[in-house]
C-alpha cells in the first residue's frame, strides 16, 4: 500500500541545496579504473555478475582475537614482556639435569600467571563480541520477494533495497533512492561520525525520486559503478546506470552507517558496501598503543635485575669452578665426600672450565627468584580493581545525563596522578555548548540585562564585584521580568522589559526591532516538529545558535511554525495594531552558510509583494557589505559588539534590503547560469554570484549568545593550578571572547601578566594588502620571533626581581592566535616558544583548527617529557585526545566521538579535579609503592639464596624446597601487595581536594624516582644479609635435636623462609598508611597460611623431618602412609633407570 509523502519545502528548487546536485566531473572519469572499480547490482541478487563478484557480508567484529586466533596471538602478547620469555627458557630448562629443582615448581607458577593474563584478556575481549553481536543482530526491513521484510543487519547483500525509517542508524553504507519527501531529501544525524549535532541535508536522484512503494519496485533495477571500499567520510564518486541512461553520484547521495535519519519519516536506499567495507568501519582504526611512565621505567629495572643475576652467577660460577679444580690437587682429595673420582660432567675437577660454565645456567634458574613471575599479573589484577572503583564513584556521576565516570583503559591509572599539562578544548568541554540568546543591540540599543560569567569574572578584576552573586542580584532587584518570575526557557535568557511582553510596540523604533526579529524568524533552514503528546513546537536546527534565535523570535513575538515547499509561516506580533497576525513569505532563495562565506541569507517575498533579501553574519564580513545609508547605527552597533565579545558572547551581525524586482530577474538569471555550469571553477562562480546581491545591506543590529560555562569549571581549575598543573586552551575563538573565557574560569587571574602573541599589527595588514606572500611570511615570522623573545626577557626579569626581593614570582600567562601558532611551531622557532610557554601558567591559542590542537599536543608532550592529558568533546578533539599520554573524554552533546576515542570519560570537565587529585593521586602511590615493594621482596628472598650458596661453595644446591619458592611469590607475599595496591591511602579524598600541593609527588616522581627504587632493592639486600647469617649464627653451631645432633640445610632452609615471609609481611605493615579488615587479613593470613601449611598440611620432607625430630636417638619408624609413597617413589625411578 502506497505511504503518505510529506509535502514538505522542494530544497532542490533553491540554490544553496541545488548546487550540491550531483553533476559529472573529471573524477568521475575514473570509474571502472584501480580504485573506482566496484560494481553493485541493485535489487538483482541472482544476477551471475553479482553472484561473481563475492563481496563482504554485514558482519562486522571489533574484537582483537577470534575463537581460532585467541590462544596463539594471546601467548605472542604475553611473551612480548622479557620477563615471561625468561621465565619460559627456565621452564624448559628445568626438565634437564641443570634444573635445581622440579620442573612442575617452575612450570605451574608460569601456567598460572599466563593463564590469569589471558583470561583478563578472553574476558575484555568476550565484551566486544556481546556488542558485536547486538550490533550485528539488529533489525532492518529489506525488499525480498516483492516486499519488505524484517531482516538481521548481519545478513544484508550489497546491492540489496532497504528501507529505513525515522531515528533508525542506517545498518551498512547506502545510496539514498527516495524519501518520505516529495523531492527525496533527507535529514541525517552524523554525531557518531564526525561528531557535529546539526542535520545534514541528503538528496536523491531525481530520476529515484518517485520510487516510494513496493509496486514501485517490483521492475526497479539498476547498476552501480563507483569507487572502492576507502575512509574519506566527505567524499564519494560514483554513477548510477538506470533505464539506459547514467546519472553521477556524489556524498549526497550516500548514506554512511552509524548515521542515524531524522526528521524524515522514512527512506528507500540501495546497499553499496557493507561491513568493514563501510566508511566507518575503515575509519575504525586501532587507538594507538599507550604505556604508563612508570611501567617503561619498571622494564629498565628488569634490566638491572637481569644484569645483576647475570653478575651473580657469574660470580658463583667462578668460585665454583676454583673449588672443583682444587678437588684434585697432587693426586689428593681435598672434598672426598664428593666422590671426584666417580663425577659426572655438572662436578668434573678434571674439566674445572667446563662444570663452570654448565654450573652458570644452574645458577641462573636459581637466582631466577629475583625476577619477581608475579610482578606483571599483580599490577593489571590491581589496575582492573582500580578502574572499577573509578567507575563507581559517585562523587564523579551525572545525574543531569546519567551517565558516569569510564576507565575505558586501566593501563594508565598512574599516570592519571603524574598529570604535568592539561589541553583542554573549550566549546562544549569548559562551556555547556547549549547557547542561550542573552543580549542584543538593535538600532544602536543595547538590550538584555543579564550578566553573563565572563562579565562577573571582569568586574570582579576591576574591583566593582565583591561575591559572585551581587550584579545578578542587583540586577533581579531592579528588573521587574526577573528570572525566577518567569518559567526556564531552554536557549533563551534574554531579560528586558523595553523588549519583552510586547513592549517593544513602544519603542522608539519599533519597525527596527520588528523587522529584526522577522530575520532571525526567516533566516534560517530549521524545520519545525510538533510533540504529538504536549502539542509543543520543537525545531530541528542545523547548530544550537540557529535555535537560540528562532526561540528568541518566539517570545519576543515572531513564532515560526510552519514550513512547505516554497513558504515559511510566521504567528506575529503586529506593532501598529497591538495583534497577533498569522503571515505567509514566499521563500525564493537560500544562501546557506558556510565556513568561507561567514553568513546566510534568504530571498523571501511578503504579503506586501515586497522582495526582501534577509542576511545574518560575521561582523568581519558584514559591515563591508553596508550601504551608504544603511550604517546609521554602524558605531554604536561596533561598539556593542565588542563589549559582547569581551563578555565572552558569540555575536552575529543583522542585515536586510529591498530588492527590485528587475534587479532579482536579472540576478536570478546569472545565478541560474552560474550554478548550473560544469567547469572547474564552478564553486567560484556560485559564490560570485550570490556576492552580487548581499550587497548594499541595511543594519538592523547584532546577536549575542552565550556558551555559559559548565558548573564547577572555575573551582576545578583553580585547584589543578594550585597542584602545580600547567592548563592550556585550544579554541577556535576569536582572541577577545577567549581571553575573557579564560578570566571567567579562573584560568587567567588578576595577579597574571599577560603575554600577547598576534599578528594583528598595521606592518603585517598593509603586506597582506599588497598581496606578496612571501613577504607577509618573512615579516610574520620575524615579529614572532621578536615578541616571544620580548616574552622570555619579562618572564627573565620577574625572575630576578623577585629573587633579589625575595618574593613569590610574579605568575604570566600566554595567549596566542592560530596565525602566530603556526609560526612558532615551525623548526626554527618551536624551541623558543616552548622555553616561554612552559614559564607560563596558562596557555590559551586562539583560533585553532584540529590539526593545530594535535600537533601542539605532541610537541609538549615530547619537549616537556613528562605526562600530558588532553579533554575535549567532539570529533575535532581526537587527534588531540589520541596524541596525549592520556586522552579524556566529555560525554557531551557533540556524540560520542571523543569519548570512544579517550582513555577516560566523564560527563563534566569539573569531575577531572577528582579523576586527578583524589584517584590519580591514590593509584600513582599505590602503583609505585606496590612495584618498589615487589623488588624488595624478591631481592630478599633471592639474596638468601645466593647467601646460602656462597655457604655451600657454590654447589648449586638451592637452600629452599621447590615448591616453597615457587609459592614464594604466589601463595605467602601475593595478597598483601594487592591489598596495598587497591586500598591503600596516604590521605582521604577530602583532604585531597582540601590540600591540591599533595598532587606534585607524583608530578615530581617522587615515589618511583632512582633514588627511592635503589633505597627499596637496598633494603631487600639488607635485609637477606640479616636473616641470612642471623639464622645460621644462631643455628649452626649448637645442637638442635634431643640426640644432640645439629640443624641439616632442610630445617635451616624452612627457619630462612619463615623469617624471609615474616621479615617481607611485616614490612607491609610498616609500609602500610590506611589499614582495612582486608589488609590485616592478607598480611597476617599469609604468614599463618605458612604456618598452618608447615604444621598441618607438611609436604613429604616436613614429615620426614618432623619424624625424625620425635624419634632422635631411636631408630625412626615411619607412618604407614609415608611408606607407601616412598616405595612408590622407589619403583617410579626403577621403572625410570630401564
Amino acid at each position: 500500500m502506497p505511504e503518505e509523502r510529506r509535502r514538505g519545502i522542494l530544497f532542490s528548487k533553491l540554490y544553496s541545496f541545488a548546487c550540491f546536485l550531483s553533476k559529472f566531473e573529471d573524477k568521475h572519469a575514473q570509474i571502472g579504473r584501480r580504485g573506482y572499480s566496484r560494481v553493485v547490482y541493485c535489487n538483482d541478487p541472482g544476477n551471475p555478475g553479482a553472484v561473481q563478484l563475492k563481496y563482504r557480508g554485514n558482519f562486522v567484529s571489533t574484537t582483537k582475537y577470534t575463537a581460532v586466533n585467541f590462544i596463539p596471538k594471546s601467548l605472542f602478547e604475553q611473551f612480548r614482556r622479557v620477563a615471561n620469555i625468561y621465565f619460559l627458557v627456565v621452564a624448559c630448562v628445568s626438565f634437564s639435569p641443570l634444573a635445581p629443582y622440579s620442573a612442575p615448581s617452575v612450570l605451574v607458577p608460569l601456567l598460572v600467571v599466563i593463564g590469569v593474563t589471558m583470561a583478563k584478556e578472553g574476558v575484555e575481549d568476550w565484551r566486544r563480541k556481546k556488542q558485536d553481536i547486538e550490533a550485528n543482530n539488529q533489525k532492518v526491513r529489506v525488499y525480498r520477494d516483492y516486499t519488505f521484510h524484517e531482516t538481521k543487519w548481519k545478513k544484508l547483500r550489497v546491492g540489496d533495497l532497504v528501507k529505513v525509517c525515522k531515528d533508525e542508524y542506517f545498518p551498512a553504507d547506502i545510496i539514498l533512492l527516495s524519501s518520505s519527501y516529495e523531492d527525496g531529501i533527507c535529514y541525517v544525524e552524523t554525531m557518531n561520525l564526525d561528531g557535529e549535532t546539526n542535520l545534514k541535508l541528503k538528496h536523491a536522484l531525481e530520476v529515484t525520486s518517485h520510487l516510494h512503494d513496493e509496486n514501485s519496485f517490483r521492475q526497479f533495477r539498476a547498476v552501480i559503478k563507483c569507487e572502492d571500499p576507502n575512509e574519506n567520510l566527505f567524499s564519494f564518486v560514483g554513477a548510477l546506470s538506470y533505464d539506459g541512461k547514467e546519472y553521477p553520484l556524489s556524498i549526497k547521495q550516500l548514506l554512511l552507517r552509524d548515521s542515524k535519519l531524522k526528521n524524515t519519516e522514512y527512506i528507500y536506499g540501495v546497499v553499496v558496501f557493507t561491513g568493514h567495507d563501510t566508511k566507518v568501519m575503515q575509519n575504525a582504526t586501532d587507538p594507538p598503543s599507550k604505556r604508563s611512565k612508570i611501567e617503561k621505567k619498571m622494564d629498565k629495572i628488569i634490566y638491572i635485575l637481569f644484569s645483576t643475576l647475570i653478575v651473580i652467577a657469574s660470580v658463583g660460577s667462578v668460585f665454583f669452578g676454583i673449588e672443583t679444580k682444587k678437588d684434585i690437587s697432587g693426586g689428593k682429595y681435598r672434598r672426598w665426600y664428593l666422590r671426584p673420582d666417580d663425577s659426572t660432567v655438572f662436578y668434573d675437577p678434571k674439566r674445572p672450565f667446563l662444570a663452570a660454565f654448565l654450573h652458570f645456567f644452574t645458577a641462573l634458574m636459581l637466582y631466577g627468584y629475583l625476577i619477581p613471575i608475579s610482578l606483571y599479573v599483580s599490577i593489571e589484577i590491581v589496575k582492573v580493581l582500580q578502574s572499577i572503583f573509578i567507575n563507581q564513584d559517585q562523587d564523579m556521576y551525572d545525574e543531569e545525563t546519567n551517565r558516569p565516570a569510564r576507565a575505558r583503559t586501566s593501563n594508565l591509572n598512574e599516570e592519571l596522578g603524574q598529570v604535568y599539562t592539561i589541553l583542554s578544548d573549550k566549546t562544549g568541554t569548559l562551556t555547556c555548548n547549549s547557547m542561550e540568546f542573552v543580549k542584543c543591540s538593535i538600532a544602536g540599543t543595547d538590550y538584555g540585562h543579564g550578566t553573563t560569567e565572563v562579565e562577573r569574572a571582569l568586574m570582579r578584576r576591576r574591583g566593582a564585584l565583591s561575591e559572585p552573586g551581587d550584579a545578578v542580584n542587583d540586577v533581579q532587584r531592579h528588573h521587574g521580568d526577573a528570572m525566577d518570575s518567569r518559567r526556564s526557557i531552554r536557549g533563551f535568557n534574554f531579560r528586558d522589559e523595553r523588549i519583552m511582553n510586547g513592549q517593544w510596540v513602544n519603542d522608539p523604533h519599533p519597525d527596527i526591532i520588528q523587522k529584526f526579529f522577522r530575520v532571525l524568524a526567516i533566516c534560517h533552514t530549521a524545520i519545525p516538529v510538533v510533540n504529538k503528546e504536549s502539542g509543543e513546537i520543537l525545531f530541528e536546527a542545523e547548530s544550537p545558535d540557529e535555535a537560540a534565535f528562532i526561540i528568541a523570535a518566539r517570545e519576543v513575538g515572531f513564532e515560526f511554525n510552519g514550513r512547505t515547499q516554497a513558504s515559511i509561516s510566521l504567528h506575529e506580533l503586529d506593532y501598529e495594531t497591538g495583534k497577533k497576525v498569522d503571515r505567509v513569505y514566499e521563500l525564493l532563495q537560500v544562501l546557506e552558510f558556510s565556513s568561507a562565506r561567514k553568513r546566510m541569507s534568504v530571498v523571501v517575498r511578503n504579503v506586501e509583494n515586497q522582495l526582501l533579501l534577509l542576511c545574518k553574519g560575521a561582523d568581519s564580513v558584514m559591515f563591508e557589505r553596508l550601504s551608504q545609508d544603511g550604517r546609521l547605527f554602524e558605531s554604536q552597533t561596533r561598539d556593542h559588539i565588542k563589549k559582547y565579545a569581551e563578555a565572552g558572547l558569540r555575536t552575529l551581525v543583522i542585515a536586510y534590503r529591498e530588492l527590485g524586482e528587475e534587479e532579482y530577474k536579472s540576478w536570478e538569471e546569472k545565478f541560474r547560469m552560474a550554478k548550473t555550469s560544469v567547469t572547474a571553477d564552478h564553486d567560484a562562480l556560485v559564490d560570485e554570484a550570490a556576492d552580487k546581491i548581499e550587497r548594499n545591506l541595511i543594519l538592523l543590529g547584532a546577536t549575542a549568545v552565550e556558551d555559559k560555562l559548565q558548573k564547577g569549571v572555575p573551582e576545578c581549575i583553580k585547584k589543578l593550578s594550585q597542584a602545580g598543573i600547567k592548563i592550556w586552551v585550544l579554541t577556535g575563538d576569536k582572541m577577545e571572547t577567549a581571553v575573557n573565557i579564560g578570566y571567567a574560569c579562573s584560568l587567567l587571574r588578576q595577579d597574571m601578566k599577560q603575554i600577547t602573541i598576534t599578528l594583528d599589527s598595521p606592518d603585517i595588514d598593509a603586506l597582506e594588502k599588497q598581496g606578496d606572500k612571501e613577504a607577509i611570511a618573512k615579516a610574520s615570522l620575524e615579529s614572532i620571533m621578536k615578541q616571544i623573545r620580548e616574552g622570555i626577557s619579562q618572564i627573565n626579569s620577574a625572575k630576578q626581581s623577585s629573587n633579589s626581593a625575595k618574593e613569590s614570582t610574579l605568575l604570566f600567562g600566554l595567549i596566542i592566535d592560530g596565525k602566530s601558532l603556526d609560526f612558532s611551531l615551525k623548526k626554527n622557532v618551536v624551541k623558543s616558544f616552548f622555553e616561554l610557554a612552559m614559564n607560563c601558567s596558562s596557555v590559551i591559542c586562539c583560533r585553532s583548527s584540529p590539526k593545530q590542537k594535535a600537533r601542539v599536543t605532541r610537541f609538549v608532550k615530547e619537549g616537556t617529557s613528562k605526562t600530558t592529558l588532553s579533554i575535549g568533546d567532539g570529533a575535532n578533539d581526537v587527534g588531540m585526545l589520541q596524541e596525549a599520554d592520556i586522552g579524556v573524554g566529555i560525554s557531551g552533546v557533540e556524540g560520542m566521538q571523543a569519548v570512544m576515542a579517550s582513555d577516560y570519560s566523564v560527563a563534566q570537565f569539573r569531575f577531572l579535579e577528582r579523576l586527578l587529585l583524589v584517584h590519580g593521586h591514590w593509584c600513582y602511590r599505590r602503583i609505585a609503592m606496590m612495584i618498589c615493594y615487589f623488588f624488595y621482596k624478591n631481592i630478599t628472598f633471592g639474596f638468601t639464596l645466593f647467601w646460602f650458596e656462597a655457604q655451600a661453595s657454590f654447589s648449586g644446591q638451592p637452600a629452599y624446597n621447590d615448591w616453597y619458592m615457587s609459592f614464594y611469590n604466589v601463595f605467602f607475599t601475593s595478597l598483601p601487595v594487592i591489598a596495598l595496591g587497591v586500598f591503600d591511602q596516604d590521605v582521604s579524598a577530602r583532604l585531597c581536594l582540601e590540600y591540591p600541593i599533595l598532587y606534585s609527588e607524583g608530578v615530581e616522581n617522587i615515589l618511583f624516582s632512582w633514588p627511592r627504587i635503589l633505597g627499596w632493592m637496598f633494603n631487600g639486600f639488607i635485609s637477606s644479609i640479616i636473616i641470612f647469617f642471623s639464622t645460621t649464627k644462631l643455628m649452626t653451631n649448637q645442637a638442635f635435636r634431643r640426640d644432640g645432633q645439629v640443624v641439616d640445610y632442610e630445617i635451616l632452609g624452612v627457619t630462612m623462609y619463615t623469617c624471609v615471609v615474616w621479615a617481607v609481611n611485616c614490612q607491609m605493615a610498616i609500609s602500610i598508611n590506611y589499614f582495612t579488615w582486608i589488609q590485616h587479613l592478607f598480611i597476617w593470613g599469609s604468614i599463618a597460611f605458612w604456618a598452618f601449611q608447615t604444621r598441618f598440611k607438611p609436604m613429604l620432607h616436613d614429615i620426614i623431618q618432623i619424624k625424625r625430630l620425635e624419634d632422635s636417638g631411636n631408630t625412626p619408624t615411619l607412618p604407614r602412609q609415608l611408606k607407601d609413597r616412598l616405595l612408590h617413589l622407589r619403583e617410579r625411578l626403577m621403572h625410570r633407570e630401564l
